[in-house]
């Protein structure tokens, strides 16, 4: 077991959290990783810690935009540039715990599985604990329609498996748009119900306005995946009561 891992973070002034953000991968236990961090024409000191970190780290390789793009062609950008057998995507706002990389592998390896995703916590701006985000063990793109669950901060793609691993060129939820045309492909996604990774929810993040979240999601069904109106209200419903239940 010692294939390479390509983390995608995209990064946009995330100066406050990117220490954490990238100690936490350099405190995984499996070791053979490199860290695709895509700076997104930040104007506070996120390129400079950036380069601070892969002086001392070579596996932490800077990809630095010369104008502002949003988090899907940044993270594009990095997904070209991937050297590894597997993708993981990290945002520079967010940590993972050490075992993450090792037990998503071992999963996957176990199971001869495609794409994996897990449990997480979230976390406040001072970093009290909120709530916990308990997966089911399988998901289909049906299902996930109706239960935007997938966190995009614990998933992991075998590269291999799939045609191409590309996010849709929009401002928000392009990872939930990512994850329906990658389900289409494979037939389903597995989850792992151990808690890998803590999701900081700020005021900055896109899960912070609930009515922004909630528009987003519909875009999805209407623009990005076609859905006829009927069966955009059918699921949109089923998501609305998912999104307040995984809160409690």
């Amino acid at each position: 077991m010692n294939e390479l891992v390509s983390i995608i973070t995209p990064c946009y002034n995330s100066e406050k959290f990117l220490d954490e953000c990238i100690s936490s991968v350099l405190n995984q236990t499996y070791k053979n990783w490199e860290m695709l961090i895509v700076d997104d024409n930040s104007s506070d000191n996120s390129c400079a810690l950036i380069n601070s970190y892969s002086k001392r780290d070579d596996r932490i390789k800077p990809l630095f935009l010369n104008e502002n793009v949003g988090a899907a062609m940044a993270r594009n950008n990095a997904i070209t540039n991937a050297k590894g057998k597997y993708i993981a995507f990290l945002d520079s706002d967010d940590i993972w715990l050490p075992e993450k990389l090792k037990v998503q592998i071992n999963f996957m390896k176990k199971n001869n599985c495609s794409f994996v995703f897990s449990s997480y916590s979230v976390i406040s701006d001072d970093e009290k604990s909120k709530y916990t985000i308990s997966v089911p063990e399988t998901i289909s793109y049906k299902r996930y329609l109706k239960n935007t669950i997938i966190g995009c901060l614990t998933v992991m793609l075998d590269k291999e498996k799939f045609k191409n691993i590309k996010m849709p060129n929009l401002r928000s939820s392009h990872d939930m748009a990512t994850w329906l045309n990658l389900l289409k492909e494979c037939g389903c996604a597995y989850g792992i119900q151990q808690k890998l990774a803590i999701y900081r929810d700020h005021k900055s993040s896109n899960t912070s306005n609930k009515f922004k979240a909630a528009y987003d999601v519909w875009n999805v069904y209407r623009e990005h995946e076609k859905l006829n109106l009927l069966y955009s209200i059918y699921n949109f419903v089923f998501y609305a009561i998912n999104a307040f239940r995984k809160r409690l």
